[in-house]
């Protein structure tokens, strides 16, 4: 049985992507027929909500930049007052690729968080130094609080049902990786079923992990208190929600 995409809202966090953010509508809408598409203007100080507008999607402007999570947080409320039961995360850089998407909302059949990861055996996406050592890290402990195998915890192009929904629709994490690590967690901590598809993803076109001793500590540093912050928070559950 295929996916009812009219039920379906895409998500797309977009700081200053006015390059970018038409065409990935574009594919959305032609990849997921009958989809919404939700276009979070983060603050941005280009074009990036009208040139989103004039592509088709429906935009929501946020008056300074949140970040990825507090963008989230937005979609997801949407959502849940809109009567939506699944909603994916596509980037606006177009490093998510919308023809990828139909597979993941598939698995949602059985899960409640399916992520699109880069290093389950398709692609050729490589991460190096740092970014490579945190990723590691990160997969192997979440492995163990999800109890299933994962390999990309801090993949952002994931899907999320209903009772993730109702759950980040007031608790999602906005804090340094709370999009991606915390979120799993929570999920994880709730009961929640969490799994992956393997994608194939391009790297970012903007930036490159520091190599250097100092920042290579600090970069860990962070990924380590991301990681305790989201294990000392208390767990949640859809009926038990913050307002």
């Amino acid at each position: 049985m295929g996916v009812d995409y009219t039920t379906t809202l895409v998500v797309v966090p977009a700081l200053n992507e006015e390059l970018s953010v038409a065409n990935v509508v574009r594919q959305i809408g032609n990849e997921l027929p009958g989809v919404t598409c939700l276009v979070v203007n983060d603050g941005s100080l280009d074009r990036t909500a009208f040139v989103a507008l004039e592509a088709g999607a429906l935009v929501a402007d946020l008056p300074f930049n949140l970040g990825v999570g507090g963008a989230m947080r937005l979609g997801f409320r949407f959502a849940l007052e809109n009567g939506y039961t699944a909603v994916i995360q596509i980037d606006a850089d177009g490093q998510h690729n919308p023809a990828e998407a139909p597979k993941i909302l598939k698995e949602l059949t059985n899960a409640d968080i399916v992520i699109g990861a880069r290093f389950a055996g398709e692609g050729d996406y490589v991460a190096n130094g740092p970014r490579k050592w945190a990723m590691s890290f990160l997969a192997k402990v979440l492995s163990r609080t999800a109890r299933i195998k994962l390999t990309d915890t801090t993949s952002g192009f994931r899907a999320a049902g209903p009772r993730a929904i109702e759950l980040f629709a007031s608790n999602y994490p906005v804090e340094y990786l709370g999009d991606t690590v915390e979120s799993l967690v929570l999920a994880a901590r709730a009961g929640f079923v969490i799994t992956q598809v393997p994608v194939t993803m391009s790297p970012r076109l903007q930036g490159t992990p520091s190599q250097s001793p100092i920042k290579a500590t600090l970069f860990l540093a962070r990924v380590g208190l991301a990681v305790l912050f989201a294990f000392i928070r208390p767990s949640l559950s859809p009926t038990n929600r913050s307002e």
